[in-house]
């Protein structure tokens, strides 16, 4: 009887972790990273704290040359963009200061009061390149 008793509560104890560990339907997927390659300069763009919830939003950013130094500054070259063209200025580049052919770093924003349909992310002139815009859906 107390081996019945042990195996159903190891099993209940299963069914419980497995349920705390899933992530509800409506939490949606991870935004995917949206990548540019012009002018000689890789640019990837991952979010990687979007959504409802959070006063700030963040985006990693990854450069990569091997024509020229990466010496722009992301804070003055990029803004983000919501779906009535409001424009929000980067609160802080966290990451890799200008220089070199290989830079990584965070950019932060103020989150939008209500979340958009979508957002982009638009930085400009790194490389010599025009603007480069990188864009999520977000409804």
């Amino acid at each position: 009887m107390l081996k019945l008793w042990s195996g159903l509560l190891v099993g209940a104890l299963v069914f419980c972790a497995a349920l705390l560990g899933s992530t509800p339907s409506s939490a949606g997927a991870p935004l995917a990273a949206r990548d540019s390659d012009e002018a000689g300069v890789q640019v990837v763009v991952t979010p990687t704290a979007v959504g409802p919830g959070l006063a700030i939003w963040e985006f990693e950013v990854s450069m990569q040359t091997h024509t020229k130094p990466l010496n722009e500054d992301l804070s003055q070259l990029a803004v983000l963009v919501d779906d009535a063209g409001r424009p929000y200025a980067p609160i802080a580049w966290q990451g890799d200061p200008p220089g070199g052919h290989h830079r990584t770093g965070v950019l932060s924003f103020t989150a939008p009061a209500e979340i958009p349909a979508f957002v982009e992310l638009r930085i400009d002139r790194i490389g010599g390149a025009g603007v480069r815009t990188f864009r999520w859906e977000l409804k």
